[in-house]
Protein backbone atom coordinates (compact mmCIF):
# COMPACT_ATOMS: atom_id res chain seq x y z
CA UNK A 1 0.00 0.00 0.00
CA UNK A 2 1.32 3.32 -1.21
CA UNK A 3 2.07 5.70 1.66
CA UNK A 4 1.50 9.62 1.99
CA UNK A 5 2.48 11.97 4.48
CA UNK A 6 -0.04 15.03 5.23
CA UNK A 7 1.28 18.09 6.88
CA UNK A 8 -0.38 21.43 5.80
CA UNK A 9 -1.12 24.45 7.76
CA UNK A 10 -3.51 25.75 4.57
CA UNK A 11 -5.85 23.35 4.24
CA UNK A 12 -7.89 24.18 1.05
CA UNK A 13 -9.11 21.09 -0.61
CA UNK A 14 -7.04 18.52 1.64
CA UNK A 15 -9.94 16.92 2.83
CA UNK A 16 -11.28 15.51 -0.70
CA UNK A 17 -7.47 15.28 -1.57
CA UNK A 18 -7.11 12.82 0.89
CA UNK A 19 -10.01 10.96 0.82
CA UNK A 20 -9.33 10.87 -3.05
CA UNK A 21 -5.98 8.97 -1.90
CA UNK A 22 -7.87 6.58 0.48
CA UNK A 23 -10.12 5.48 -2.57
CA UNK A 24 -7.26 4.68 -4.59
CA UNK A 25 -5.58 2.81 -2.06
CA UNK A 26 -3.56 4.93 -0.20
CA UNK A 27 -2.48 5.24 3.42
CA UNK A 28 -2.42 8.63 5.12
CA UNK A 29 -0.01 9.34 7.34
CA UNK A 30 -0.17 12.83 9.18
CA UNK A 31 0.44 14.84 11.76
CA UNK A 32 -0.95 17.71 14.66
CA UNK A 33 -3.43 19.93 13.53
CA UNK A 34 -4.32 18.46 10.06
CA UNK A 35 -4.56 15.26 11.09
CA UNK A 36 -7.27 16.07 13.95
CA UNK A 37 -9.19 17.89 10.66
CA UNK A 38 -8.66 14.79 8.62
CA UNK A 39 -9.86 12.59 11.24
CA UNK A 40 -12.64 15.03 11.93
CA UNK A 41 -14.34 14.76 8.13
CA UNK A 42 -13.93 10.91 7.82
CA UNK A 43 -10.34 9.97 6.68
CA UNK A 44 -8.70 7.07 8.27
CA UNK A 45 -5.25 8.84 8.70
CA UNK A 46 -2.74 7.68 11.23
CA UNK A 47 -0.57 9.51 13.33
CA UNK A 48 3.17 10.78 12.63
CA UNK A 49 3.82 9.11 16.13
CA UNK A 50 3.19 5.58 14.34
CA UNK A 51 5.70 6.25 12.05
CA UNK A 52 8.63 7.46 14.29
CA UNK A 53 7.49 5.69 17.50
CA UNK A 54 8.25 8.90 19.24
CA UNK A 55 5.81 11.97 20.27
CA UNK A 56 5.09 15.48 18.61
CA UNK A 57 7.23 17.43 21.17
CA UNK A 58 8.21 20.74 21.87
CA UNK A 59 4.59 22.29 21.08
CA UNK A 60 4.63 20.79 17.69
CA UNK A 61 8.52 21.99 16.63
CA UNK A 62 9.72 18.25 16.74
CA UNK A 63 7.67 15.96 14.59
CA UNK A 64 9.06 14.92 11.80
CA UNK A 65 12.76 15.78 11.72
CA UNK A 66 13.24 11.86 12.56
CA UNK A 67 15.00 8.93 10.66
CA UNK A 68 12.04 6.96 10.14
CA UNK A 69 10.48 10.10 7.87
CA UNK A 70 13.87 11.31 5.42
CA UNK A 71 14.98 7.60 5.13
CA UNK A 72 11.44 6.59 3.65
CA UNK A 73 11.73 9.28 1.70
CA UNK A 74 15.23 9.36 0.57
CA UNK A 75 16.01 5.84 -0.43
CA UNK A 76 16.44 5.34 -3.89
CA UNK A 77 14.34 2.40 -4.92
CA UNK A 78 16.71 2.07 -7.44
CA UNK A 79 19.65 1.19 -5.62
CA UNK A 80 19.04 -2.10 -3.78
CA UNK A 81 21.43 -0.95 -0.66
CA UNK A 82 19.20 1.43 0.14
CA UNK A 83 16.04 -0.73 -0.27
CA UNK A 84 18.41 -3.34 2.16
CA UNK A 85 18.73 -0.39 4.70
CA UNK A 86 15.01 0.68 5.17
CA UNK A 87 14.08 -3.28 5.15
CA UNK A 88 16.93 -3.53 8.50
CA UNK A 89 15.78 -0.42 10.10
CA UNK A 90 12.23 -1.47 9.95
CA UNK A 91 11.06 1.87 7.77
CA UNK A 92 8.62 1.95 5.69
CA UNK A 93 9.09 3.85 2.32
CA UNK A 94 6.72 7.02 1.83
CA UNK A 95 5.59 7.62 -1.71
CA UNK A 96 4.40 11.24 -1.47
CA UNK A 97 4.45 14.38 0.55
CA UNK A 98 2.03 16.85 0.81
CA UNK A 99 3.23 19.89 2.50
CA UNK A 100 2.49 23.79 2.86
CA UNK A 101 4.74 25.60 4.93
CA UNK A 102 4.02 28.43 7.96
CA UNK A 103 2.37 32.01 6.60
CA UNK A 104 5.64 33.58 7.49
CA UNK A 105 5.50 36.04 4.53
CA UNK A 106 2.08 37.02 5.79
CA UNK A 107 2.93 36.95 9.35
CA UNK A 108 5.64 39.68 9.06
CA UNK A 109 3.56 42.01 6.75
CA UNK A 110 1.27 42.58 9.36
CA UNK A 111 1.99 46.17 11.08
CA UNK A 112 3.65 46.07 14.72
CA UNK A 113 4.58 42.26 14.40
CA UNK A 114 6.21 40.95 16.93
CA UNK A 115 9.93 39.38 16.35
CA UNK A 116 8.49 36.19 18.56
CA UNK A 117 5.65 35.77 16.45
CA UNK A 118 8.19 35.76 13.31
CA UNK A 119 10.36 33.60 14.83
CA UNK A 120 7.45 30.72 15.71
CA UNK A 121 6.44 31.09 11.75
CA UNK A 122 9.59 29.99 10.64
CA UNK A 123 8.67 26.26 9.59
CA UNK A 124 11.70 23.89 9.86
CA UNK A 125 9.64 20.73 9.14
CA UNK A 126 8.47 21.51 6.56
CA UNK A 127 11.03 22.77 4.30
CA UNK A 128 12.69 19.73 5.11
CA UNK A 129 10.07 17.18 4.06
CA UNK A 130 10.02 18.98 1.22
CA UNK A 131 13.79 19.37 0.28
CA UNK A 132 14.11 15.52 0.61
CA UNK A 133 11.60 14.25 -1.69
CA UNK A 134 12.26 16.80 -4.06
CA UNK A 135 15.24 15.20 -4.00
CA UNK A 136 13.75 11.73 -4.92
CA UNK A 137 11.12 13.28 -6.81
CA UNK A 138 11.65 10.17 -9.51
CA UNK A 139 10.16 8.03 -6.81
CA UNK A 140 8.50 10.42 -4.02
CA UNK A 141 5.31 12.89 -5.48
CA UNK A 142 5.84 16.02 -3.27
CA UNK A 143 2.99 18.51 -3.56
CA UNK A 144 3.19 22.07 -1.39
CA UNK A 145 0.23 23.60 -4.01
CA UNK A 146 -3.01 22.80 -3.40
CA UNK A 147 -3.81 24.36 -7.20
CA UNK A 148 -2.11 20.76 -8.06
CA UNK A 149 -4.38 18.19 -6.26
CA UNK A 150 -6.80 18.01 -9.32
CA UNK A 151 -4.37 16.74 -11.48
CA UNK A 152 -2.63 14.23 -9.40
CA UNK A 153 -5.87 12.39 -8.41
CA UNK A 154 -6.54 12.52 -12.26
CA UNK A 155 -3.15 11.38 -13.38
CA UNK A 156 -3.20 8.65 -10.53
CA UNK A 157 -6.76 7.10 -11.46
CA UNK A 158 -4.68 6.94 -15.22
CA UNK A 159 -2.35 4.30 -13.94
CA UNK A 160 -0.10 7.44 -11.94
CA UNK A 161 2.13 10.61 -11.66
CA UNK A 162 4.20 11.13 -15.19
CA UNK A 163 8.12 11.81 -14.49
CA UNK A 164 7.17 14.72 -15.99
CA UNK A 165 4.96 16.22 -13.48
CA UNK A 166 7.01 14.95 -10.86
CA UNK A 167 9.68 17.05 -12.03
CA UNK A 168 7.32 20.01 -12.58
CA UNK A 169 6.20 19.57 -8.99
CA UNK A 170 9.90 18.91 -7.76
CA UNK A 171 10.94 22.68 -9.50
CA UNK A 172 8.16 24.17 -7.71
CA UNK A 173 9.28 23.11 -4.07
CA UNK A 174 12.23 24.63 -4.69
CA UNK A 175 11.10 27.60 -5.54
CA UNK A 176 8.66 27.71 -2.76
CA UNK A 177 11.61 26.97 -0.40
CA UNK A 178 14.35 29.85 -1.84
CA UNK A 179 11.42 32.31 -1.90
CA UNK A 180 10.35 31.31 1.89
CA UNK A 181 14.47 31.69 2.64
CA UNK A 182 14.69 35.00 1.07
CA UNK A 183 11.67 36.29 3.11
CA UNK A 184 13.35 35.23 6.14
CA UNK A 185 16.88 36.56 5.93
CA UNK A 186 15.25 40.00 4.45
CA UNK A 187 13.07 40.33 7.67
CA UNK A 188 15.59 39.47 9.53
CA UNK A 189 19.45 40.51 8.07
CA UNK A 190 20.55 43.58 6.71
CA UNK A 191 22.42 41.90 3.69
CA UNK A 192 23.55 44.35 1.09
CA UNK A 193 22.74 41.24 -1.44
CA UNK A 194 19.38 41.12 -2.88
CA UNK A 195 17.14 38.31 -4.07
CA UNK A 196 14.03 38.17 -5.94
CA UNK A 197 11.53 35.37 -6.45
CA UNK A 198 8.75 35.85 -9.00
CA UNK A 199 5.95 33.18 -9.67
CA UNK A 200 5.10 32.79 -13.63
CA UNK A 201 1.37 33.46 -14.13
CA UNK A 202 1.84 33.44 -18.08
CA UNK A 203 3.01 34.02 -21.02
CA UNK A 204 1.81 36.90 -23.10
CA UNK A 205 0.90 37.80 -26.94
CA UNK A 206 3.93 39.87 -27.08
CA UNK A 207 5.70 42.68 -25.32
CA UNK A 208 5.58 46.52 -25.62
CA UNK A 209 5.84 45.86 -29.20
CA UNK A 210 4.93 42.37 -31.67
CA UNK A 211 8.43 41.64 -31.60
CA UNK A 212 8.95 41.41 -28.23
CA UNK A 213 8.61 38.36 -26.39
CA UNK A 214 6.94 38.99 -23.05
CA UNK A 215 5.68 37.22 -19.85
CA UNK A 216 3.89 38.55 -16.45
CA UNK A 217 5.53 37.02 -13.21
CA UNK A 218 3.84 37.40 -9.53
CA UNK A 219 5.82 38.29 -6.61
CA UNK A 220 4.05 35.97 -3.53
CA UNK A 221 5.55 38.13 -1.14
CA UNK A 222 3.54 41.61 -2.00
CA UNK A 223 0.20 40.76 0.07
CA UNK A 224 -1.30 44.47 -1.03
CA UNK A 225 -3.82 44.84 -4.04
CA UNK A 226 -2.23 44.33 -7.18
CA UNK A 227 -2.82 43.65 -10.64
CA UNK A 228 -0.94 40.24 -10.24
CA UNK A 229 -3.29 39.45 -7.60
CA UNK A 230 -6.71 40.39 -9.11
CA UNK A 231 -9.57 38.24 -10.98
CA UNK A 232 -10.00 38.95 -14.61
CA UNK A 233 -13.57 38.43 -14.89
CA UNK A 234 -14.29 39.01 -18.77
CA UNK A 235 -12.30 39.70 -22.00
CA UNK A 236 -9.18 38.56 -23.49
CA UNK A 237 -5.59 38.00 -21.68
CA UNK A 238 -4.29 41.27 -20.70
CA UNK A 239 -1.28 42.83 -22.75
CA UNK A 240 2.11 44.03 -21.27
CA UNK A 241 0.80 47.62 -22.02
CA UNK A 242 -2.71 46.49 -20.16
CA UNK A 243 -0.35 45.78 -17.23
CA UNK A 244 1.69 48.36 -17.02
CA UNK A 245 -0.94 50.87 -17.78
CA UNK A 246 -3.80 49.29 -14.94
CA UNK A 247 -0.98 49.20 -12.46
CA UNK A 248 -0.63 52.78 -12.87
CA UNK A 249 -4.17 53.89 -12.82
CA UNK A 250 -4.76 51.34 -9.04
CA UNK A 251 -1.70 52.82 -7.89
CA UNK A 252 -3.30 56.64 -8.45
CA UNK A 253 -6.68 55.53 -7.19
CA UNK A 254 -4.56 54.05 -4.33
CA UNK A 255 -4.74 57.95 -2.91
CA UNK A 256 -7.84 58.17 -2.28
CA UNK A 257 -10.35 57.65 0.63
CA UNK A 258 -13.49 59.48 -0.38
CA UNK A 259 -15.30 57.94 -3.93
CA UNK A 260 -12.63 58.68 -6.64
CA UNK A 261 -12.18 57.03 -10.55
CA UNK A 262 -10.07 57.92 -13.12
CA UNK A 263 -8.88 57.31 -16.40
CA UNK A 264 -6.08 56.34 -17.82
CA UNK A 265 -4.01 56.45 -21.22
CA UNK A 266 -0.19 55.39 -21.18
CA UNK A 267 0.10 55.44 -17.65
CA UNK A 268 -0.80 59.19 -17.49
CA UNK A 269 -4.11 60.07 -16.09
CA UNK A 270 -6.39 61.51 -18.82
CA UNK A 271 -9.03 62.55 -15.96
CA UNK A 272 -9.31 61.96 -11.96
CA UNK A 273 -12.09 63.09 -9.89
CA UNK A 274 -13.41 62.84 -6.67
CA UNK A 275 -17.12 63.01 -5.81
CA UNK A 276 -19.49 62.36 -3.06
CA UNK A 277 -20.73 59.17 -5.29
CA UNK A 278 -18.90 56.76 -7.98
CA UNK A 279 -21.16 57.68 -10.71
CA UNK A 280 -20.58 61.14 -10.61
CA UNK A 281 -16.47 60.59 -9.80
CA UNK A 282 -16.62 58.79 -13.00
CA UNK A 283 -18.14 61.46 -15.50
CA UNK A 284 -16.44 64.53 -14.02
CA UNK A 285 -13.06 61.81 -14.61
CA UNK A 286 -14.39 60.95 -18.21
CA UNK A 287 -15.58 64.48 -19.39
CA UNK A 288 -12.04 65.86 -18.15
CA UNK A 289 -10.60 64.77 -21.28
CA UNK A 290 -12.95 62.37 -23.17
CA UNK A 291 -10.68 62.97 -26.54
CA UNK A 292 -7.81 61.12 -24.59
CA UNK A 293 -9.73 58.89 -22.77
CA UNK A 294 -10.74 56.61 -26.19
CA UNK A 295 -9.13 53.51 -25.50
CA UNK A 296 -7.73 53.93 -22.10
CA UNK A 297 -8.28 52.75 -18.95
CA UNK A 298 -10.89 53.02 -16.51
CA UNK A 299 -10.84 52.75 -12.80
CA UNK A 300 -12.57 53.58 -9.59
CA UNK A 301 -12.24 52.63 -5.97
CA UNK A 302 -16.20 51.81 -5.06
CA UNK A 303 -17.91 48.69 -7.24
CA UNK A 304 -18.77 49.39 -10.60
CA UNK A 305 -22.43 50.61 -11.63
CA UNK A 306 -24.78 50.03 -14.18
CA UNK A 307 -24.64 53.72 -15.14
CA UNK A 308 -21.11 53.74 -15.08
CA UNK A 309 -21.25 50.87 -17.28
CA UNK A 310 -23.20 52.39 -19.68
CA UNK A 311 -21.13 55.30 -19.90
CA UNK A 312 -17.74 52.96 -20.49
CA UNK A 313 -19.93 51.20 -23.22
CA UNK A 314 -20.79 54.59 -25.07
CA UNK A 315 -16.64 54.69 -26.35
CA UNK A 316 -13.95 52.14 -26.82
CA UNK A 317 -12.44 51.03 -23.84
CA UNK A 318 -9.80 48.62 -22.85
CA UNK A 319 -9.77 48.06 -19.26
CA UNK A 320 -12.04 48.40 -16.39
CA UNK A 321 -10.38 48.10 -13.09
CA UNK A 322 -13.06 48.35 -10.17
CA UNK A 323 -13.05 46.21 -6.44
CA UNK A 324 -16.35 44.36 -7.71
CA UNK A 325 -18.84 45.09 -10.41
CA UNK A 326 -22.95 44.94 -9.43
CA UNK A 327 -24.42 42.23 -11.25
CA UNK A 328 -26.46 44.60 -13.84
CA UNK A 329 -23.08 46.62 -14.39
CA UNK A 330 -21.37 43.15 -15.35
CA UNK A 331 -24.23 41.96 -17.74
CA UNK A 332 -24.08 45.99 -19.90
CA UNK A 333 -20.29 45.71 -20.10
CA UNK A 334 -19.84 42.01 -21.18
CA UNK A 335 -21.51 42.93 -24.24
CA UNK A 336 -18.19 43.93 -25.41
CA UNK A 337 -16.59 41.07 -26.40
CA UNK A 338 -12.96 41.95 -25.73
CA UNK A 339 -13.00 44.43 -23.10
CA UNK A 340 -11.24 43.69 -19.97
CA UNK A 341 -12.85 43.65 -16.57
CA UNK A 342 -10.73 43.26 -13.64
CA UNK A 343 -12.03 42.57 -10.20
CA UNK A 344 -9.99 44.43 -7.39
CA UNK A 345 -11.19 43.47 -4.11
CA UNK A 346 -11.15 45.66 -0.96
CA UNK A 347 -8.50 47.88 -2.39
CA UNK A 348 -5.40 47.50 0.64
CA UNK A 349 -2.24 48.90 0.47
CA UNK A 350 0.86 49.22 3.22
CA UNK A 351 2.82 51.35 4.59
CA UNK A 352 6.52 50.38 3.10
CA UNK A 353 7.09 48.89 0.35
CA UNK A 354 10.19 48.18 -2.22
CA UNK A 355 9.39 49.22 -5.71
CA UNK A 356 12.25 48.09 -8.44
CA UNK A 357 13.17 48.58 -11.90
CA UNK A 358 15.35 46.63 -14.11
CA UNK A 359 18.40 48.37 -16.11
CA UNK A 360 20.54 46.49 -18.36
CA UNK A 361 23.25 45.24 -16.37
CA UNK A 362 21.48 46.14 -12.81
CA UNK A 363 18.20 46.63 -10.56
CA UNK A 364 17.35 49.58 -8.93
CA UNK A 365 15.43 49.71 -5.48
CA UNK A 366 13.59 52.35 -4.25
CA UNK A 367 10.61 52.41 -1.46
CA UNK A 368 7.48 53.12 -3.30
CA UNK A 369 5.99 57.06 -2.96
CA UNK A 370 3.25 56.65 -0.29
CA UNK A 371 4.66 60.15 1.16
CA UNK A 372 1.36 62.00 2.15
CA UNK A 373 0.48 65.74 2.62
CA UNK A 374 -2.05 67.76 4.61
CA UNK A 375 -2.77 70.89 5.62
CA UNK A 376 -0.39 70.89 8.63
CA UNK A 377 2.57 69.57 6.79
CA UNK A 378 1.98 72.73 3.92
CA UNK A 379 4.02 75.79 3.69
CA UNK A 380 2.14 79.07 2.68
CA UNK A 381 4.91 81.66 0.81
CA UNK A 382 3.10 83.97 -1.08
CA UNK A 383 1.64 87.03 0.53
CA UNK A 384 -2.18 86.07 -0.50
CA UNK A 385 -3.20 83.06 1.20
CA UNK A 386 -5.23 80.42 -0.22
CA UNK A 387 -8.70 79.66 0.72
CA UNK A 388 -10.11 77.07 2.28
CA UNK A 389 -11.67 75.70 -0.96
CA UNK A 390 -8.11 76.05 -2.78
CA UNK A 391 -6.31 74.01 -0.02
CA UNK A 392 -8.75 71.58 -0.71
CA UNK A 393 -7.92 71.52 -4.61
CA UNK A 394 -4.02 72.07 -3.98
CA UNK A 395 -3.94 68.54 -1.94
CA UNK A 396 -6.15 67.07 -4.42
CA UNK A 397 -4.15 68.21 -7.40
CA UNK A 398 -0.80 67.13 -5.38
CA UNK A 399 -2.25 63.53 -5.19
CA UNK A 400 -2.40 63.16 -8.82
CA UNK A 401 0.41 64.97 -9.66
CA UNK A 402 2.26 61.96 -8.41
CA UNK A 403 1.44 59.85 -11.14
CA UNK A 404 2.26 61.85 -13.47
CA UNK A 405 4.76 61.11 -15.92
CA UNK A 406 7.42 64.37 -15.15
CA UNK A 407 7.00 66.67 -15.45
CA UNK A 408 4.01 67.00 -14.78
CA UNK A 409 1.51 69.91 -14.34
CA UNK A 410 -2.07 69.32 -13.34
CA UNK A 411 -4.77 71.90 -13.34
CA UNK A 412 -8.08 70.99 -10.92
CA UNK A 413 -11.53 72.35 -10.29
CA UNK A 414 -14.17 71.49 -8.38
CA UNK A 415 -12.55 68.03 -7.67
CA UNK A 416 -11.34 67.15 -11.43
CA UNK A 417 -8.44 67.17 -13.14
CA UNK A 418 -9.11 69.73 -16.50
CA UNK A 419 -5.80 69.83 -17.51
CA UNK A 420 -2.72 67.69 -17.01
CA UNK A 421 0.88 68.41 -18.88
CA UNK A 422 3.00 65.35 -19.14
CA UNK A 423 6.36 63.89 -19.61
CA UNK A 424 7.64 67.42 -21.16
CA UNK A 425 11.29 67.82 -21.54
CA UNK A 426 10.81 71.33 -19.90
CA UNK A 427 8.24 72.60 -17.53
CA UNK A 428 6.95 75.35 -18.92
CA UNK A 429 6.07 73.12 -21.97
CA UNK A 430 4.23 71.28 -19.58
CA UNK A 431 2.57 74.15 -18.12
CA UNK A 432 1.34 75.32 -22.03
CA UNK A 433 0.16 71.66 -22.82
CA UNK A 434 -1.96 71.80 -19.18
CA UNK A 435 -3.45 74.78 -20.36
CA UNK A 436 -4.13 74.14 -23.75
CA UNK A 437 -5.94 70.78 -22.14
CA UNK A 438 -8.18 72.82 -19.76
CA UNK A 439 -9.22 75.58 -22.31
CA UNK A 440 -12.57 77.80 -21.42
CA UNK A 441 -12.31 75.76 -18.17
CA UNK A 442 -8.53 76.89 -16.76
CA UNK A 443 -10.05 80.49 -15.43
CA UNK A 444 -9.94 79.81 -11.38
CA UNK A 445 -7.73 76.26 -11.65
CA UNK A 446 -5.73 75.18 -8.79
CA UNK A 447 -2.17 73.83 -10.59
CA UNK A 448 0.40 71.16 -9.00
CA UNK A 449 4.02 70.80 -10.03
CA UNK A 450 5.74 67.39 -9.54
CA UNK A 451 8.97 69.66 -8.87
CA UNK A 452 9.78 73.13 -8.24
CA UNK A 453 9.84 75.98 -11.38
CA UNK A 454 13.15 76.93 -12.23
CA UNK A 455 12.03 80.21 -13.74
CA UNK A 456 8.85 82.29 -13.31
CA UNK A 457 7.87 82.09 -16.66
CA UNK A 458 5.72 78.99 -16.15
CA UNK A 459 4.23 81.41 -13.30
CA UNK A 460 3.85 84.31 -15.80
CA UNK A 461 2.25 81.56 -18.40
CA UNK A 462 -0.12 79.97 -15.21
CA UNK A 463 -0.60 83.87 -14.43
CA UNK A 464 -2.19 84.99 -17.61
CA UNK A 465 -4.04 81.73 -17.95
CA UNK A 466 -5.97 82.70 -14.77
CA UNK A 467 -4.71 80.20 -12.39
CA UNK A 468 -5.30 81.55 -8.76
CA UNK A 469 -3.06 78.80 -6.43
CA UNK A 470 -0.23 77.05 -7.10
CA UNK A 471 1.35 73.95 -4.87
CA UNK A 472 4.67 73.14 -6.09
CA UNK A 473 7.82 70.96 -3.81
CA UNK A 474 9.62 74.35 -3.47
CA UNK A 475 13.86 74.69 -3.16
CA UNK A 476 14.75 76.00 -6.70
CA UNK A 477 17.79 78.51 -6.24
CA UNK A 478 15.29 80.82 -8.29
CA UNK A 479 12.48 80.48 -5.19
CA UNK A 480 12.67 83.91 -4.43
CA UNK A 481 12.24 84.99 -7.92
CA UNK A 482 9.38 82.31 -8.46
CA UNK A 483 7.40 83.90 -5.18
CA UNK A 484 7.87 87.34 -6.57
CA UNK A 485 5.80 86.23 -9.35
CA UNK A 486 3.18 84.75 -7.63
CA UNK A 487 2.91 88.31 -5.23
CA UNK A 488 2.84 90.44 -8.67
CA UNK A 489 0.15 88.26 -9.96
CA UNK A 490 -1.88 87.62 -6.82
CA UNK A 491 -1.64 84.25 -6.67
CA UNK A 492 -1.06 82.15 -3.67
CA UNK A 493 1.31 79.24 -3.54
CA UNK A 494 2.34 76.49 -1.38
CA UNK A 495 5.28 75.01 -0.45
CA UNK A 496 4.60 70.95 0.20
CA UNK A 497 9.12 70.15 0.78
CA UNK A 498 8.75 67.63 -1.13
CA UNK A 499 9.08 66.25 -4.55
CA UNK A 500 6.77 63.81 -6.76
CA UNK A 501 8.97 62.46 -9.79
CA UNK A 502 7.71 59.71 -11.56
CA UNK A 503 9.76 58.49 -14.69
Amino acid sequence: MPKVLISVFDKTGIEDFAKGLVALGWEVISTGGTLKALQEAGVNAVSISEVTNFPEIMDGRVKTLHPNVHAGLLADRDVSEHMQTLKEQKIEPIDMVVVNLYPFQEVVSKPEVLEEDAIENIDIGGPTMLRSAAKNHKHVVVVTDPDDYDQILEQLKNGGVSQETKRILMTKVFQTTAEYDTAIAKYFGNSDDLTLNFKKLYNLRYGENPHQKAAFFKDPAVLETSIAKAEILHGKQLSYNNIVDADGALNLIKEFDEPAAAVIKHTNPAGCAIAKNINEAYRKAFQADSKSAFGGIAVMNRPCTKEIAEMINDVFMEVVLAPDFEPSALETLKQKKNIRLIKLGKIEKVKTLKDYRKVVGGILEQDIDRAQINKDTLKVVSQKQPNKKELKQAIFAWKVAKHVKSNAIVLVKGDVTVGVGAGQMSRVDAVEMAVKKAGAKVDGCVVASDAFFPFRDSIDELAKAGITCIIQPGGSIKDEEVIAAANERGMSMIFTGQRAFKH
